[in-house]
């Protein structure tokens, strides 16, 4: 697809979202073009204004006062068709754009994980709110305000026309020369202004890195690298808006020296017209109007270019994660399940991120209902990505993965990960109440059946000491909580939607000793009865489990119990000697 018909496909994608609002649409359109024609007038009417009093002693007074009741009301009904264009294109301008930013933020929850995962979230937060604000600013306004210069254009060499042919004809053979250099700067500006975009979006991307993990800049005294970055970044940017902002700065004088010389040519024309008595001096008057109104649509598209040319490129970063292929969707038939028994197949599985770096291969494991499963081994050996797997945040690449004997593709997406309660290493709250974070997953949880979860999981306690208690207001992203109190209230959470199944990739990694033990045996008695997936280092958790399987680069190398695994004197005990005898030694 060639850049035009790339920029005809990105404009009509856009206006495909003024549907909802198309009688705002042509309501715009119909008040434009009638505020258009009474401007048209006033010219016409000035003129035979100026033809009243020319000439000594010879004043028309009674045409003079027709001439000017028309005029003022003409520019009392211009006024008011202008003001209802803007109110209707108001409309349709923010209201399209919420469309635009809901379709968007839906889509970011549609895509696969994988997508996710490999771009920056600081450019999705930038073309969320940046580039869509981009669009709303330039395209979605600058359109009516197009339709309006050309209906002006349109009208003027009309009026021209009816009133004198060849002063009309020079005014359209000068015309090219003000396309020529309005699509001159267009071409120019555009790719700077989307190399801009772009470079706005990788720097979101670092700011957001850097603001959210200022702990380990400062920790590894990483200021004056991380500034030499941004100013990297911000000198790339600079050095695009410099070129784009020079090329778009162009418009303004180059279009007022293209009106200028029209205006010239159509007052040197008219003056010979008037002295060969072809035209009167009014009309004169009046054809020095239309010059400047005739070129005035050629200055506002031209000095709006830089507003569009931004919002251009925006909408194309925008449709650009739009037509990012969604997650695969479940089948027609997919099934919603009701409960489970919690045995868990695991047949002849292939995976990997990458086609060129293997990771898990011919994975096979039964794990029957009830069992407690530890997962261990060092890190990059694929535990994490087992738990991806297993709630299909990614599909195999050959294989299966089935519960009760049901593959996890026959079921719908969001009835399989109902089926499991999964708590993780890095917590996640959001801002809102203490009560809203630990109803996250069940809404209609009642306070008894909140507060019963958070005493399972031992944070009751530090709740009540908080200002509010449980409607203490949680600031973004758990700010002003400790670590440790972030992950009781992830345990809570999990705890009150009481899942058949367990997930816990390293939940008590950030929880002291003491609470680390009541939170254990708070999980042993949720444990009971349901199949559980712990990744873990901590002795408690791999002691106790039913069944350890021990990973080493995407394989199963071996799986027992604990003592089983020693008395084996594998690669687990090789593991255990060197990590968890030393852990041990240390209690």
């Amino acid at each position: 697809m060639s850049k035009k018909e790339k920029g005809y496909n990105v404009v009509g994608r856009l206006l495909t979202y003024t549907r909802p609002y198309r009688g705002y649409l042509v309501a715009a359109m119909i008040s434009a073009f009638i505020s258009v024609l009474l401007t048209l007038t006033v010219p016409v009417l000035i003129g035979d204004g100026v033809d009243c009093i020319i000439g000594q002693g010879n004043v028309d007074y009674a045409g003079l006062l027709q001439v000017l009741i028309w005029l003022g009301a003409s520019v009392a009904g211009t006024a008011l068709f202008q003001w209802i264009m803007s109110y209707c294109t108001n409309v349709i301008t923010y209201h399209t754009v919420k469309d635009l930013r809901i379709q968007l933020f839906q889509k970011l929850n549609s895509v696969p994980l994988r997508y996710i995962d490999r771009t920056a979230h600081g450019d999705f937060i930038s073309r969320v709110v940046n580039d869509i604000d981009q669009v709303s600013d330039g395209l979605l306004q600058g359109f009516t305000k197009l339709f309006t210069g050309v209906v002006t254009i349109v009208g003027t060499l009309v009026f021209m026309l009816m009133a004198n042919v060849w002063v009309a004809l020079l005014v359209f053979i000068l015309t090219p020369l003000s396309l020529f250099v309005a699509s001159f700067i267009a071409k120019n500006s555009y790719k700077h202004f989307r190399g801009q975009t772009a470079i706005q979006g990788e720097l979101s991307g670092y700011i957001e890195e850097m603001v959210s993990n200022q702990k380990l800049v400062k920790g590894f005294c990483y200021e004056e690298q991380a500034a030499e970055n941004f100013a990297e970044i911000n000198g790339r940017l600079y050095d695009q808006g410099q070129k784009a902002q020079f090329f778009s700065s162009l418009s303004n004088p180059s279009t007022r020296f293209v009106n200028a010389v029209v205006y010239a040519a159509v007052g040197l024309a008219g003056a010979v017209s008037a002295m060969a008595g072809h035209i009167s001096v009014g009309q004169i008057s009046m054809f020095l109007s239309y010059a400047q109104q005739y070129t005035k649509p050629f200055n506002e598209v031209t000095g709006i270019i830089t507003q569009l040319q931004t919002a251009f490129a925006s909408a194309q970063r925008v449709f650009a994660v739009m037509d990012e292929p969604v997650e695969q969707p479940d089948a027609p038939d997919a099934k919603v399940p009701d409960g489970c028994k919690g045995q868990v197949e695991i047949q002849k599985v292939f995976f990997s991120y990458d086609p060129q770096r293997p990771l898990i291969e011919n994975m096979n494991l039964d794990v029957r209902p009830g069992q407690r499963v530890a997962i261990v081994g060092p890190t990059g050996c694929g535990k994490t990505t087992l738990i991806n797997l297993l709630m299909r945040f990614y599909d195999v690449n050959s294989g299966g993965i089935s519960i009760d004997g049901t593959d996890i593709r026959e079921m719908t997406r969001s009835g399989m990960r109902s089926l499991f309660g999964m708590v993780l290493q890095e917590s996640w709250l959001f801002s809102g109440t203490i009560r809203e974070n630990i109803a996250y997953g069940k809404p209609d949880a009642s306070d008894q059946e909140i507060i019963a979860a958070a005493k399972a999981a031992h944070a009751h306690s530090f709740i009540k000491r908080l200002p509010q208690g449980y409607d203490t207001v949680v600031a973004e992203d758990g700010g002003n909580l400790s670590q440790g109190q972030r992950q009781l209230l992830c345990i809570a959470r999990v705890m009150l939607v009481d899942p058949p199944m367990l997930i816990l990739d390293e939940a008590t990694s950030n929880i002291d000793t003491r609470t680390e033990l009541l939170v254990q045996e708070a999980f042993h008695r949720m444990m009971e009865g349901r199949t559980s997936f712990v990744v873990a280092h901590r002795l408690s958790t791999i002691r106790e489990s039913d069944v350890i399987l021990v990973m080493n680069q995407g394989h199963i190398v071996e799986q027992g119990t604990h003592e089983q695994l020693l008395e084996k004197g594998g690669f687990y005990a090789t593991l255990y000697n060197s990590q968890f005898a030393r852990a041990e030694a240390g209690e």
